[in-house]
This record gives structure tokens, sequence and C-alpha cells, in this order.
């Protein structure tokens, strides 16, 4: 075999480390043709979705090839991987470290771990270590989603096992569906918060450990969650501290939103209990990192951090930008090497944080789309999110957040649009988008606002119907709307 640069094979050792995807390579090469995406779930016992994700990250490693035809989608071998093959001999694949059959399994072979028996990484860290956890929280808007996927690539990248864990008061969640078309292993805790839900977090945590085997959790916490360390990592360290290394608790914030509180400049806000919850969030974190410091001047972002560190002593100040990865390098390390010391619960008053809660309305629905011809998803989403945002604006309905994203029917590898609005007066803004236009696909859109649950129904029944037209129907499949319950913690350590 002709010598290859080094590090050459980490794109192929990462991509074939998991059974599922190494299981469908192997089919792949056995057969003489492309298979659809279907016929590649179905051969290998996996779900459409989990086919798709391992699917698109073999794509990206070089390893199979995607072909486009009308609804379909075929997945073939790429032209390099196989001459690869062709070079180690036959259908074995030898990089050196470690060495890959993709031939079919003998009968004796049949029922055991094939995969594992062929390919032995000396390097790899035994199960058995303790998985590290991560907890990234911060008001509705702050950037959490788009936090998390930039450090599970960080991680992902540096050849890390990771597992994320996604939460909400609803169900059919935005963040859930983004991250797992970004092709990471997410579980998601809906129905309440992980304070409320701790035995719930744990099981994620195992489902995860079983299907994915993560070095490293990312939990994302409910955007009006707080009181996390006494009810959630000091637990974990007590009672799972054999299992877990528990790193800093990092809360994000949007600056804009920061500003208008901390009163460095003038807007519309949020009550006071909300407004108690808020700061609730930022008193207890290690970490307090300013989001999307790509959105301010160097004269903000320092007014903004002083006063952060002037009212928040006990946190470290952070500034990030995980659109163009300023200031991301230091959070890394930090999230990496350092563990959780702050002792000690924060004094908080439930009655006021309920009632906080209590104001906030949450709303989650899905609605179809067809249309008679293919259309452009960024023009038909933004539309949507503007329709409601008018209807708030004009009712005095704070945004906490809307978010939507839009599936398409033909996406085989869990492709989604998504928009995002996190203020009144700020734009919605796309934050992924479809390279190609579709006939139909469904949206999920997750709307929170400091409004009466019933009229942000109303508001996003007339925005359906002010954007809908006999060439492109939208149609409400499901919708549900509540107030938060007061929140009841599993455990509490002080």
């Amino acid at each position: 075999m002709p010598p290859r640069p080094d590090n050459d094979c980490l794109p192929y050792l990462r991509a074939l480390s998991d059974e599922s995807r190494w299981a469908i390579v192997r089919t792949l090469v056995a057969s003489p043709e492309p298979l659809t995406l279907g016929d590649l779930a179905a051969r290998n016992g996996l779900s459409d979705y989990n086919a798709s994700r391992h699917v698109r990250i073999l794509h990206e490693a070089g390893i199979v090839t995607v072909e486009r035809e009308g609804r379909f989608k075929w997945i073939g071998i790429t032209p390099g991987f196989r001459s690869r093959l062709a070079t180690s001999g036959a259908q074995t694949l030898d990089l050196g470290c470690c060495r890959f059959d993709f031939g079919q399994k003998s009968p004796a072979s049949r029922g055991k771990n094939h995969l594992r028996q062929l390919a032995t990484i000396s390097t790899l860290r035994p199960m058995s270590a303790p998985a590290r956890y991560l907890m990234i929280g911060g008001f509705l808007g702050a950037g959490k989603t788009t936090a998390v996927a930039a450090v599970a690539r960080h991680l992902a990248e540096s050849g890390k096992r990771v597992g994320l864990i996604t939460n909400d008061q609803g169900r059919e969640l935005v963040d859930t569906q983004m991250l797992r078309s970004r092709g990471f292993a997410t579980e998601e805790i809906a129905g309440g918060c992980f304070c409320c839900k701790f035995n719930s977090l744990v099981d994620a945590a195992a489902r995860l450990d079983a299907d994915a085997a993560p070095e490293i959790f990312i939990a994302e916490p409910v955007g009006s969650c707080t009181d996390l360390v006494a009810t959630v990592t000091y637990p974990l360290r007590r009672i799972y501290g054999d299992r877990f290394s528990i790193a800093p608790l990092s809360v994000l914030v949007d600056p804009m939103r920061a500003r208008r509180i901390l009163g460095l400049e003038s807007g519309t806000g949020f009550s006071d209990k909300v407004v108690y919850i808020y700061r609730k969030q930022l008193e207890e974190a290690d970490l307090i990192i300013i989001s999307k410091r790509d959105l301010l001047d160097e004269t903000a972002e320092a007014e903004l951090r002083a006063a952060l560190e002037r009212e928040f002593p006990e946190a470290r100040v952070l500034s990030v930008s995980a659109r163009t990865g300023a200031g991301m390098e230091e959070w890394f390390s930090i999230l990496e090497s350092e563990d959780q010391v702050r002792e000690g619960a924060m004094e908080i008053d439930y009655d006021t944080y309920a009632e906080g809660e209590a104001l906030l309305g949450w709303l989650n629905a899905t609605i179809e789309v067809k249309c008679s011809d293919e259309i452009d998803t960024t023009p038909l989403l933004q539309q949507l999110a503007r329709e409601i945002q008018q209807r708030l604006v004009a009712a005095g309905a704070e945004v906490a957040h809307l978010k939507m994203t839009l599936s398409p029917d033909n996406a085989f590898a869990g492709e989604v649009a998504v928009v995002n609005l996190v203020r009144n007066d700020f734009s919605p803004e796309m934050g992924q988008e479809l390279d190609e236009p579709v006939e139909g696909g469904q949206i999920i859109l997750n709307l929170r606002a400091e409004g009466d649950p019933e009229q942000l129904e109303a508001f996003v029944r007339e925005s359906i119907a002010a954007v809908a037209s006999p060439d492109c129907r939208l149609s409400l499949e499901h919708l549900e709307r509540f107030r938060p319950g007061r929140p009841v913690p599993t455990h509490r350590d002080v």
C-alpha cells in the first residue's frame, strides 16, 4: 500500500467507529449498484432517521456518494474509497493502525460484534472511564442551541464521542430537530425542566451511552429554568460522581437583551418577575458567556462585560461568537479541562420563580406544507415569522424566542431550514437554509412569549392564514399551548 499523509486515515476512523455506519458501508460495498436510504435502513435494521444521520457522516468523510433522482437520493461508495479497498485487497481496508473487513460475515461470526473483532485502536479511552458533563444554560433566545452545536462540533473534530440532551416544557422541539440534522446523537426530555425530571436526565444519558457511548454529554436546559446547580449538577456530583465529571456551568446571554436588563440602554423588555429568573440564571453561573459578540462594537462589548462582572462577581465573563469563532477557543479550553468547584446553593424564592414562569406563554405547533410547484423555503419561513412578530408587537407581548424548522418531505439525511426571532425589534434570521426548493414538508414552530397562551394561538392561526395561498397550502396539524407549572425539583442539594 503506498504511503499516505499523516492523519489521512482519521476521517475514515471517525466515520467507521460506529457499528451501524460500518454495517452500512459493508452493505454498499457488497452491492453492485447504489441503494436508496430506505433500502439501506431496512437491510441494517435501522430507522430512516438513524440511517440518514449515519449516511450524512459517511458522506462528509468521503466514503459514500449521494445522488438525487426525483424524490429519491441514491447512496453508493465513492470511487476513492473503493480504490483504497482494491489497493488493500478484496473487500478489506487496511489503515495501518487498524483493519476493516467489509466482506460478508462467516457463519462462525454471526451474532458477534464483527467490527470490534477486526478494528482495534490502542489509544481509545476505556469505556468505563467517567464521562464529561457540560451544561449550557441561559434565557430564551440567548443562542444556546447554536452554541451547543459549535461546542459539539469542536469536540467531535477533536476525536471525542459526543451526546446531546435537549430539554423543554413542551414537545416537538426545534432544537432537537436542528441538532439531529447536524448529525449529533441527541436525546430529548420534554414536559418539564431538568430539575423536575432529574431521573429522566440520567435515563437519557444511559440511552445515549448504549447507542453512541459518548465521552462527553452536553445538556441544554429549558430557557426559563434556574437553580440548576442545586437541583442538577450537585445531585449529579453526589449520586453519580463515579460516572460524571462536571464542567463549570455556562450561562449564555443575548447581548442586546442583557444591555436592556442591566440598564445600559432602553427598549422593550419583560416584567419584573420574568427578569427575576433571568438574573438568577446569571447569579448561579460559573461562566457568563456573552454570545453573538459580532453584534456589538468594542465599546458596547466592554461596557456590557464590565456591568456583568460588577453585578455577578463570582462568575467569569467571556465574550464569544459561534458564528465567527471569535473567543470560542478559551471557552472550549475551560469546558474540557476545568471542573465545577463552587459550593453552596444560591438563595431563591420559588414563589417568585413560579410566578415569573407562569407569565410566559408556551406554544408548539406542527404545520404541513403542500405546494403545487417547488418553492424556496427561506422566504416562506421569514414571512410566517414576520406575521407572528407583527401581531406580538401590536399586542405588546414581548417575544422570548420564536423558532421554526421546515423539513422537506424528500429529505434524505434530516436536512432542515431554521429561522429564529429573539426580540420584538429583531428581524427574523435564518440559522440554516435548504440548498434546494421543495414541494412540501413539515414546519415545527416553537413560540415563547410573555403573553396569554390563547392569544398566542390566535396569532399563529391568523399568521398561517395570511401566508397560505392556493399554490402553497399550510395546514395546522397539531398545536399545544400552556403556561409552565410550578417547578418542583426532584433533588435540591444545599
